[in-house]
């Protein structure tokens, strides 16, 4: 058995219902969570498999959040896009956009 290397009370024991998080996605992997304080461990083959849906879904090879400040335009507010994702979606400047609250504090931008 191995010990925790967090706690050192508890052993580590194979789970498969390990629930990784990145943004708004959730991926079930295998590894070892500690008996004593919970802590989760995973291996390279799950890291893999993360970065693998992580591409697919289009979340990595580039920034994940950008932050930005908005500012005023007459009476409307502006957000800038930066050059970098700009460049990587291939944006003209004159596509059309749909705009919707995606929750208490979230826009969701999509490009039609």
């Amino acid at each position: 058995m191995k010990r925790c290397p967090i706690c050192k009370k508890g052993t580590r024991a194979d789970v498969d219902d390990i629930d990784y998080a990145f943004g708004d996605h959730h991926v079930i992997i295998k590894g070892e969570r500690c008996t004593s304080c919970g802590e989760e461990f995973f291996g390279m083959p799950e890291l893999e498999r993360i970065a693998r849906t992580g591409r697919r879904l289009g979340m990595w090879g580039s920034p994940m959040r950008l932050q930005r400040k908005l500012s005023r335009s007459g009476r409307g507010t502006v957000l800038r896009i930066p050059v970098d994702i700009e460049q990587e979606m291939k944006l003209k400047g004159n596509e059309r956009v749909t705009i919707s609250k995606a929750g208490k504090r979230k826009i969701l931008i999509e490009i039609e």
